[in-house]
């Protein structure tokens, strides 16, 4: 059986990359990668913690955020496609050109 603090290290470094790749990368597809990583992470934690105590929320939980992630990334490919027809390249410092 796999110690719990395993599932708790893991999920630490994988939020530790996503939270890295969202302060360091200025393309929004990384940024974007980095999040859903970071959702996983909080994903994994839950289940871990879940398992721990012997409840089925930590299930229920991801059952939510996963649900979440799905409708964030609905919107985000669909608002990042339409900045890279607009302007056909994607960075984050051209963002604020976008202001009317």
């Amino acid at each position: 059986m796999i110690p719990d603090s395993y599932y708790t290290v893991l999920s630490a470094v994988l939020f530790t990359i996503g939270v890295v790749g969202v302060l360091v990368r200025r393309n929004p597809l990384v940024m974007f990668m980095s999040i859903e990583l970071m959702l996983n992470a909080a994903n994994l934690a839950f289940v871990a913690f879940g398992s721990r105590f012997g409840s089925a929320e930590g299930q229920v939980i991801v059952f939510f955020v996963m649900t979440v992630a799905a409708a964030e990334v609905a919107v985000g490919l669909a608002i990042i496609v339409a900045i890279f027809r607009l302007r056909s390249r994607l960075s984050v410092d051209d963002l604020n050109l976008m202001r009317w």
